[in-house]
């Protein structure tokens, strides 16, 4: 196990670096004067030559290249202050170092995702192990036709209807929005309990079909069958073996999602106007602030890395054939 981790965390490490070299030359190959963008309209050349040699932009390319990979393992200088490691360079905009932006994002879109994934964890295995359990029946009906309704709503259709009913109609709850759990716990829930249920809804439609599925193929195999033919119980036969054997390709999707929604909920926190990661990638992409953009892409990189590494890892403990492997 250690060997693997280390080999993983090894080509992670050089991912980790291509992504950020190709990032890096295919924002920077293009025909624009970052400098002009951080200055204005009104910008005089000589403003114009501070802001390039503030910004570094004034060298070749590639020793541009080289100060922002040292930046990101050792923090690098700019006139704004010094940029502590991991240093992902200054904002073209607003002059704030990336790294702190995504900082003060992050929390949001953490919340937005613990949140969404303790429910429809809950209520997306819970309700595919019970429609396998009880197959052919109208509960298993119950539960395949709901979650085939509700896979095919989006977000921002959904969201929308939930917040005219519960926000603007009736008034029972208020506007979403983000409280740092440790100002206040209560507002932090309540807050984000809308986003949280709304997205979650969509996800346990299609963990609860996966769950199904991949139970009742489970209780086809043939040590599935074995166990029952030694005469053990239907639940320790569901629970000890196929609940196992299923996990595998849950997890896998797990990770997927997890990733994505790490790396920036952006439909969620675009449809109940939250501020979090995926909304200022969005934003600076519109606004051409290459820095913050290129931040949070290689966030979300280090994210889908890290989590595929953990789901390998889950593999060893689920299945003792990988372990062994």
């Amino acid at each position: 196990m250690l060997q693997f981790l280390i080999r993983r965390s090894i080509g992670a490490v050089v991912i980790m670096f291509l992504i950020a070299a190709f990032t890096f030359f295919l924002f920077y190959a293009v025909p624009q004067d970052f400098a002009a963008l951080s200055c204005g309209k009104n910008c005089s050349p000589e403003n114009l030559a501070v802001i390039r040699e503030n910004l570094g932009l004034d060298k070749p390319i590639t020793a541009q290249f080289w100060d922002f990979m040292i930046g990101i393992v050792a923090g690098r200088d700019f006139a704004v202050g010094h940029c502590s490691a991991p240093c992902l360079g200054v904002s073209f905009k607003t002059g704030d170092f990336v790294w702190e932006s995504l900082m003060d994002r992050f929390p949001l879109t953490l919340s937005l995702t613990i949140g969404g994934l303790v429910i429809f964890l809950l209520f997306g295995l819970g309700t595919g192990m019970l429609a396998a359990w009880k197959r052919g029946t109208v509960v298993d009906k119950l539960a395949s036709g709901a979650s085939i309704v509700l896979s095919s709503f989006q977000i921002y259709l959904l969201g929308p209807i939930v917040l005219g009913i519960f926000v603007y109609s009736t008034g029972w709850m208020e506007n979403p929005k983000y409280v740092p759990f440790t100002e206040n716990p209560g507002a932090w829930f309540i807050g984000l309990l809308i986003p949280w249920v709304v997205m979650a809804t969509i996800f346990t439609a299609q963990y609860t079909r996966m769950t199904r599925s991949t139970m009742i193929e489970q209780l086809q195999e043939e040590h599935v069958r074995t166990a029952r033919a030694k005469g053990m119980s239907q639940k320790y036969v569901f629970f000890r073996y196929a609940w196992r054997g299923s996990l595998i390709p849950i997890v896998t999707i797990l990770g997927l999602d997890l990733s994505s929604l790490l790396a920036g909920g952006v439909v969620t926190e675009f449809t109940f106007d939250l501020a979090g990661i995926g909304r200022l990638a969005v934003e600076s992409s519109l606004t051409k602030d290459l820095p913050l953009t290129m931040g949070a892409m290689l966030f979300g990189a280090f994210f889908i890395l890290i989590l595929n590494i953990l789901v390998d890892i889950a593999y060893a403990f689920i299945d003792p054939r990988v372990r062994l492997s």
